[in-house]
């Protein structure tokens, strides 16, 4: 396709093509992934909004979490389960942008709003008695609504800057759906200015809102050290737990993921390691907070009596 007919380019995704032999193995592993994701977030959702005790920030925040990760893995899993159904593989210009735009929404809100949690977290073990004043329904609704913006706003910045640049080469994108790195290897034009921008803008909405975690837990773990009690350390420490393992396993990825040249990129590496992030940490994060937290077990228990045993 020449430069001057970028908007007629239909992209080939490559997938999991390679592997013939594993495209019925492939379609029911990543639709029962899918399923188990979308219900376990589902019920996280429905736990925190049925039980009054739940009705605090940290919960407003993880139903957010919740209802974030059911977006982020629907913009990715429902096309690999069409396109190895099918076996058409092709995608749009439009389609792909799209695509790469709201897979960056979601991802850059993740950041934003783990970056909230944590803020969360500092507030309620370092100032306990005003926590409730300081971290009221308006200022939770307002570091919420900051997490979708700024998610919006880098999403729509991303993908405006990749998909006005002449794609005159290969169609053929070596992922399974539309990431940065794979589609600007597929620009005809020099994109050394387009990777550091893309190096930079990462930079700021992975690593500052990363900063603001570390410096949040490190707050966090010197009023926990002052805690004389074991059991109070402990107990202060396990709210925390959960949080911790989330933004361990996201960032761990997504920072070797964005913040690097092009000349490291290594498409069969890479292409786990974003499997890794968009498909296998949201079907973990309702197990983790779900099986380290009491509250919500409790309230997993006290919705499954009502459903099954309305009478008891």
């Amino acid at each position: 396709t020449t430069g001057n007919k970028t908007s007629a380019i239909v992209f080939v995704i490559l997938g999991f093509s390679h592997r013939p032999d594993m495209k019925v193995i492939f379609f029911i592993l990543f639709l029962c992934i899918y399923i188990v994701t979308v219900l376990g977030n589902l019920i996280i959702l429905l736990v925190i909004n049925m039980d009054p005790v739940l009705h605090t920030p940290m919960y407003f925040f993880l139903r957010n979490l919740s209802f974030l990760e059911i977006c982020y893995t629907s913009v990715t899993l429902p096309r690999v389960l069409v396109n190895l159904l099918s076996g058409d593989t092709s995608i749009s210009l439009a389609g792909c942008a799209a695509q790469m735009y709201f897979f960056l929404f979601f991802g850059a809100t993740e950041c934003c709003l783990l970056a909230a949690m944590a803020y969360d977290r500092y507030r309620a073990i370092c100032n306990p008695l005003h926590y409730m004043g300081i971290m009221n329904k308006k200022v939770c609704m307002q570091l919420a609504a900051s997490s979708w913006i700024c998610g919006n706003l880098v999403a729509l910045g991303h993908t405006t800057f990749i998909f006005s640049l002449p794609f005159c080469g290969s169609n053929v994108i070596n992922h399974f759906f539309c990431e940065i790195q794979p589609v600007l290897m597929l620009v005809c034009a020099d994109t050394y200015w387009n990777e550091l921008q893309i190096i930079l803008a990462a930079a700021f909405v992975i690593l500052m809102p990363f900063l603001l975690i570390l410096v949040s837990y490190g707050l966090i773990i010197s009023s926990i050290l002052k805690i004389r009690s074991v059991k109070g350390r402990y107990k202060a420490f396990s709210t925390c737990f959960s949080h911790l393992t989330v933004v361990t396993l996201f960032y761990g990825t997504a920072v070797f993921i964005y913040i690097r040249p092009k000349s490291s990129y290594s498409l069969d590496a890479d292409k786990v390691l974003s499997l890794f992030y968009s498909v296998v940490t949201p079907i973990l994060n309702p197990v983790i907070y779900s099986l380290r937290n009491r509250e919500v077990k409790g309230a997993l228990f006290k919705m499954r009596m009502k459903l099954f045993h309305p009478n008891s």
